[in-house]
């Protein structure tokens, strides 16, 4: 299978200087599925969040530095990444959300659930970095003239949805080298169609199990007597322990050791980090479907290896592009629903594109060096496909 050509991200060189926006370009890293690893269930064309049409997705990555740490210098590998249910469009979406394990942050999720709306995107970055990208994200709606009908006059007010993962041990965290610049770029440069994985965004300085890890995205389309809705995921993958990670249900962590954890046999490491994905579908669900839809997440997540450590914040949110036109300030809303009891097919679509998912972020990461020279290897692909077959796993090439 050839890899899917995808749409490389704004990459800021420097946070001092103007953003720069990289060309359209192709991305060249195999995919998941190109290394032959089956998973269950039929994706959408491009395997990602935007095979719900509506859905964009953007990013700014930020590499710059090598060395020893300086705090506010560098070295610096972070991002921002940019979910927008609607593209350009202020219409509000029904959505719900979710928390395993609450050590993490994802902000403006009290209102999402009083509320049952997400009324803008949904942005994901680092751990420091959650309150810039938030105050930037409603001068980039104000801007833009995205904050709906207005209280009154020139009154309203903004409450955005950020979440994070930590990147402090390949990036200088504490620097706050996430700028406003950084997060319109990610706003700006949002689209539909094939999604950049791996080092991007704000997964640019993340770990899964031991390995480079990062964003990943995938997607299910269900058949006709199912509904045909499509359900889209996108992880930031941050957690898991090297022993843990299982791929397509084999026991990857028995059999590969991570390049440099030379103790991993003696000294087990707890799970830390965190994971954040967000939940698109089509299918017309209200708020405490798609809550139910988000609970639906940790399931994906158990069958990669992770079980929800008490260092991993686990924090998952799901909305609906079904019922344009749901919210007003003032006027009654006719909307659909799905029945609950027809639900099934969407719980098994959120559980398997999402073990894809997080499977996609770490096949995609490349190899990185960051701060004090920590390195992380991204897991060999020739190795990890050896496995694949040792175990009768790997799909005919």
């Amino acid at each position: 299978m050839t890899a899917l050509k995808r749409i490389l991200p704004a990459i800021v060189l420097g946070t001092a200087a103007a953003v720069a926006t990289a060309p359209a370009a192709s991305a060249d890293r195999p995919r998941a599925r190109d290394l032959g690893i089956p998973f269950v269930g039929a994706p959408g064309p491009n395997n990602a969040i935007t095979d719900v049409k509506g859905v964009t997705v953007g990013y700014s990555t930020i590499i710059e530095g090598d060395g020893k740490l300086e705090v506010g210098k560098g070295p610096v590998r972070t991002g921002v990444t940019a979910i927008m249910p609607r593209g350009k469009t202020y219409d509000p979406v029904f959505a719900g959300w979710y928390s395993l394990n609450g050590n993490g942050e994802m902000t403006g999720t009290t209102w999402v659930e009083e509320s049952g709306f997400l009324e803008g995107p949904v942005l994901i970055t680092n751990t420091h970095s959650v309150g810039v990208v938030r105050d930037a994200a409603i001068s980039w709606l104000a801007d833009h003239d995205l904050v709906g009908p207005r209280l009154f006059k020139d009154l309203y007010f903004s409450l955005p949805v950020v979440a994070e993962t930590y990147d402090g041990v390949l990036n200088d965290i504490n620097g706050m080298h996430v700028k406003k610049q950084h997060v319109y770029a990610a706003l700006d440069s949002a689209a539909s169609g094939p999604v950049a994985e791996g080092n991007v965004g704000g997964g640019t300085g993340m770990l899964l199990f031991g390995y480079k890890g990062g964003t990943g995205t995938a997607s299910r389309q269900l058949p006709d007597d199912k509904g045909g809705y499509t359900v889209g995921v996108l992880a930031q993958g941050n957690f898991g322990t090297p022993q843990g990670l299982l791929i397509s249900g084999v026991p990857v962590g028995t059999e590969l050791i991570p390049d440099g954890l030379t103790a991993w046999d003696a000294k087990p490491r707890p799970e830390t980090g965190s994971v954040i994905v967000i939940v698109a579908t089509d299918a017309p669900l209200l708020p405490h479907q798609l809550k139910r839809l988000a609970r639906r997440v940790p399931i994906g997540l158990a069958r990669t290896g992770g079980y929800g450590g008490n260092g991993s914040g686990e924090i998952f949110l799901a909305f609906s592009t079904a019922n344009p036109g749901a919210f007003s300030r003032r006027e009654n809303a006719s909307v659909q629903m799905v029945s609950n009891d027809t639900m099934d097919p969407l719980f098994e679509a959120t559980a398997h594109a999402t073990e894809e998912a997080v499977i996609n972020a770490m096949i995609a990461a490349e190899t990185m060096t960051g701060r004090d020279g920590h390195k992380f290897t991204a897991i060999p692909h020739n190795r990890l496909k050896e496995v694949m077959k040792k175990y009768n796993r790997l799909a005919k090439e």
